[in-house]
């Protein structure tokens, strides 16, 4: 794992942030629970890149087609396989909230294979790791997973996991360090 010890960019404030996205950082702390969140202090120094990035996350997760507590189980699984403590943190509040239990938790870490999962969230969770392994999927776990979800939803669970994906190659190059929640 890579040592998050020193940010390669430090967290922004309002000369960095300007006004709007540093009010956006402020509300977004409190939201996450916290007085810095650290991701979005950082990101916000990018201006309107910023709120542009947040408008499309936020039609993923919380404001796409998926069920919420499927679409933490992706990003929690993406999390995981990444190693990526930053987003481990954030989405294992979120996903209580959506109904992630320790248990499912504890699921979540084990993988497709583990025996508690429903056949539907098993091939979810295949494909989870199958993009996140070989930026792929393949027809047979396609095919699987177009007998649960529609064009739409199916779309939407790739842009999701790369969405994470891509958050979680963020986090890491540039050492954002985990908030205090």
């Amino acid at each position: 794992m890579v040592s998050m010890s020193q940010p390669r960019i430090a967290p922004g404030r309002l000369k960095e942030l300007g006004p709007v996205n540093w009010a956006v950082w402020q509300v977004l702390s409190r939201a996450a629970g916290t007085s810095d969140a650290h991701l979005f202090s950082t990101l916000g120094r990018t201006k309107g890149l910023f709120r542009g990035w947040l408008h499309y996350s936020g039609r993923l997760m919380p404001g796409g087609r998926l069920p919420r507590h499927e679409s933490e189980l992706v990003i929690i699984r993406v999390a995981h396989l990444r190693r990526c403590e930053y987003e481990m943190d954030h989405h294992i509040r979120l996903g209580r909230r959506a109904g992630v239990t320790p248990e499912i938790l504890e699921r979540l870490r084990s993988g497709p294979a583990d025996p508690g999962w429903s056949d539907k969230h098993r091939v979810l969770l295949e494909v989870v790791d199958q993009l996140v392994a070989t930026r792929d999927i393949d027809d047979a776990g396609w095919a699987r997973l177009a007998a649960y979800y529609d064009e739409r939803s199916l779309i939407e669970i790739v842009l999701l996991v790369n969405q994470y994906e891509g958050l979680a190659s963020t986090i890491t190059a540039l050492r954002i360090q985990r908030d205090g929640l």
